[in-house]
């Protein structure tokens, strides 16, 4: 197996990217944890841990906690905003998350966490193309405008 270095954010990798959208608003810092495959977080995020559990998912067994999670979209149910909610509850959420394709449900859950915890977590869109140059990236600071440092 080769080994691929990955380089910090503030290298060339994330120099001028910008969100498409800012859906919530807010700043992060934190390793990169990058995947090509959506996920669903009902039955692919045990809130409790933090921990991917779908068996079928290429991340199983890695934590999403304090990490800025780059994936596509999320997959499947509409309970996925509940169990993100509960993440946050218990501080086993992602730092932030970053996806390529706007995500309704995630950003209810974050959004319910701020008034009912007083905790949140920044949720930006990326183009397709700029997306897929955070998984060269091995640590990210988002900027409350949602630029990347």
């Amino acid at each position: 197996m080769r080994r691929v270095r990955r380089r910090r954010a503030g290298g060339a990798a994330v120099s001028g990217l910008r969100p498409e959208r800012v859906l919530v608003a807010g700043q992060a810092a934190g390793p990169v944890l990058f995947t090509t495959e959506p996920l669903s977080f009902w039955g692919g995020l045990d809130p409790q841990s933090g921990l991917i559990i779908d068996q079928r998912h290429p991340l199983v067994g890695q934590s999403v906690t304090g990490k800025v999670f780059v994936f596509p979209y999320g997959r499947g149910s509409s309970s996925s905003s509940g169990i993100l909610l509960e993440a946050i509850r218990l501080g086993t959420a992602p730092a932030a998350i970053i996806n390529w394709r706007v995500d309704g449900i995630l950003a209810l859950g974050i959004l319910v966490g701020r008034e009912m915890y007083g905790r949140t977590l920044p949720l930006l869109t990326l183009d397709p193309a700029d997306f897929a140059t955070l998984g060269s990236v091995s640590f990210l600071t988002i900027r409350p405008d949602g630029s990347f440092n």
